[in-house]
């Protein structure tokens, strides 16, 4: 569904299956965020195609962090051409017991060459410049994606509309997720996107909703 300018929002509706909210920037930017689970990626790419856009235009996957249910789709891309991109402590975090997360759900970690590493600072997608804000808590490595010019932050699991990411996942932290949040807050917003559940959006909307996690969620976090 597209949502305004290039902005494409794909949510992840499904109460009987868990998998994430997918994001597409198009124009110049052609970046998939977060594709999901590989086994609905299928039904992801037949949506973005009824919105017109071909699997052949996206150019970057950008990954907020590596568990199954954000991360394993990028093996359906073909990474000789696609950059795959997920941020270097999240790779180490991969290669030992973040990798082993997936064992726990009964599903295979996907071979996946991720030929497009991360750092936290500016980055360039296409003909536009985004922030990568590195923001542990959920796992060691997670990301927001901020785009200034659009005043939106794609937040994966950190928070959420009223609520916040796991911490008792290996590799979570509930300090370093509070501290997380709170330095996503002194960001200039007006949309937020989250990994799961709905999108908030309007400045009034988005400062709220950090306010209300700040003094309802984080006292039992």
């Amino acid at each position: 569904m597209k949502l305004k300018d290039d902005i494409y929002v794909y949510e992840w509706t499904n109460s009987f299956d868990n998998n994430c909210n997918s994001y597409y920037i198009g124009g110049g930017v052609q970046t998939l965020i977060d594709p999901g689970l590989s086994r609905y990626v299928p039904d992801l790419l037949n949506q973005m195609l009824a919105d017109g856009i071909e699997k052949e235009a996206i150019r970057y996957v950008i990954n907020t962090h590596s568990h199954p249910d954000h991360f394993q789709g990028s093996e359906v891309f073909d990474q000789e051409k696609v950059k795959i991109c997920l941020h270097t402590k999240e790779i180490e975090f991969l290669k030992g017991v973040g990798g082993e997360l997936y064992s726990l759900f009964g599903i295979n970690a996907p071979r996946i060459n991720v030929n497009s590493p991360l750092e936290e600072g500016d980055v360039v997608l296409g003909d536009q410049t985004f922030k990568i804000i590195l923001s542990p808590g959920h796992s060691p490595g997670s990301i927001g994606l901020y785009w200034t010019e659009q005043k939106a932050l794609f937040c994966g699991d950190v928070i959420f509309d009223q609520s916040v990411g796991r911490t008792d996942f290996p590799g979570g932290n509930s300090s370093l997720l509070k501290k997380s949040i709170i330095s996503f807050s002194k960001l200039d917003l007006e949309l937020l996107f989250p990994g799961h559940m709905g999108i908030v959006s309007g400045r009034n909307k988005v400062t709220n909703n950090f306010n209300f996690v700040i003094q309802n969620v984080f006292p039992y976090i």
